[in-house]
């Protein structure tokens, strides 16, 4: 019959669907403002929200390419294996994991490398292995990077990030402050420039040693920076804290920092502050 051919059509339109076909890995939220952003445009904005002008976390390997002139970079390998002193079930693995996932195999690296001509040697640390906490191999490269520099009589530049000291090496990530600070001691003694650049965050042992003894201490805008964080020391003091108490602009404003330097102008502050420190011969 004729109604049954009728019901056998197959529709010729395409059917309408309310799915958004988004890549995915593509796009990623401003936990400021709340933008979905594309993170291609991110990245070539120097991982900085081009909506409202938040900073994002930056990966060492950005943080490289952005500071260090190209085909310049030598990496320090110094060779140094982290291992477990407490001997804890899941501490290796989950280093193992990171070094996955981050494509890094610690929170800090340390190269020479030239910014803008002028030669220095640069460690920088990283957030996202175990929020850039310093434990013992962190604490020794950043010690022979500074070993380094006075060898090869060059400024040292160190970029911070850092939840603080790791609390799985106990009482050996501890000793990392000290060594730390008598390493940059040494630089200071022969004379020779020592810059450090605090980024969100910079707490605990890492701020309580190499990150504030620096001759020139600068900061990202909005960073926040501080040994404790500020509900522990509300509760310690039994006060509260003024507002914005920790950023980078309130340390500014009271003297722990030098200069808050927008990341699109880092590379630039920092040759000219080279530049300006240089002995002549």
């Amino acid at each position: 019959m004729i109604i049954d051919k009728m019901k056998k059509r197959e529709p010729t339109a395409k059917k309408i669907t309310n799915k958004v076909d988004i890549p995915v890995g593509k796009w990623i939220k401003c936990n400021k403002c709340g933008e979905i952003l594309y993170k291609d445009d991110v990245r070539k904005n120097f991982s900085v929200c081009p909506a409202c002008g938040a900073y994002f976390r930056m990966h060492i390997n950005k943080r490289i390419e952005t500071i260090i002139d190209e085909g310049t970079y030598k990496k320090l390998d110094f060779n140094i294996e982290t291992v477990n002193p407490l001997e804890l079930d899941d501490y290796m693995k989950k280093l193992s994991d990171l070094r996955k996932k981050t494509g890094i195999n610690e929170a800090v690296d340390c190269s020479i490398g030239k910014i803008n001509g002028e030669e220095a040697v640069i460690c920088i640390m990283d957030s996202g292995f175990l929020m850039g906490s310093m434990g013992s191999v962190v604490g020794e490269k950043i010690t022979l990077a500074t070993e380094k520099a006075i060898e090869l009589r060059l400024p040292l530049i160190i970029f911070c990030t850092s939840g603080g000291a790791r609390m799985q090496e106990g009482i050996i990530s501890l000793m990392q402050m000290a060594k730390t600070t008598a390493a940059i001691s040494k630089l200071n003694n022969e004379g020779l420039l020592y810059i450090s650049v605090l980024t969100d965050p910079t707490y605990g042992g890492v701020t309580a040693s190499f990150a504030s003894i620096a001759d020139i201490v600068l900061a990202e805008p909005g960073a926040m920076i501080g040994f404790a964080g500020k509900r522990v020391i509300e509760q310690t003091i039994g006060e509260s804290l003024p507002e914005g108490f920790q950023t980078a602009e309130f340390l500014l404003e009271h003297g722990f920092i030098d200069k808050i330097v927008e990341r699109k102008d880092l590379k630039n502050t920092l040759s000219t502050l080279i530049k300006f420190h240089k002995k002549e011969k």
